[in-house]
């Protein structure tokens, strides 16, 4: 098992901006509105000249699980994970009774404790099942695939 490195290392890569995009539908210019962004930088996020910030990559994925129309609202993450009841009153998901955004979500209680940024906790996101569902619905490539079916390289999208 290998694990996530960090060094300031994004992990959205261009092609995963590009790709979502024409999943929401929106050309550049939409984009950087919906962001509150400028066009030069989503310009330059789908160029690979600049890294995707945290705050950019979060928003993209809160956009396409709310663009999810057909999508069944699935059991609350504290069922599906089987947290305690003392877990559950800890954490903002059950608070907010958010379960199927838990991974939006800072501050959960995912293996036992929060997560000091939103980097590590997107990358225990990605091995859960949950953002996993939100993942297959827009038809994502299983971890470590790029859209087209290569393997992934290293500090990108769905690493493990």
């Amino acid at each position: 098992s290998s694990s996530v490195h960090y060094k300031g290392a994004t992990l959205m890569d261009k092609e995963e901006f590009y790709y979502f995009r024409q999943k929401l539908q929106k050309t550049q210019k939409e984009m950087a509105q919906l962001l509150g962004t400028s066009l030069k930088a989503v310009e330059s996020y789908e160029q690979g000249w600049r890294n995707i910030p945290a705050p950019v990559e979060r928003q993209v994925l809160f956009f396409l699980a709310m663009k999810m129309e057909t999508y069944e609202n699935p059991a609350p993450c504290w069922e599906i994970r089987c947290c305690n009841p003392e877990m559950q009153k800890s954490c903002p998901a059950w608070e907010f009774k958010s379960g199927h955004l838990c991974w939006f979500i800072n501050g959960t209680i995912c293996q036992g404790k929060p997560q000091a940024s939103w980097r590590q906790k997107i990358a225990l996101c990605k091995k859960c099942e949950i953002f996993a569902s939100l993942m297959n619905y827009w038809g994502l490539p299983a971890e470590n695939r790029t859209v087209d079916g290569r393997k992934k390289g290293r500090g990108q999208f769905f690493k493990k």
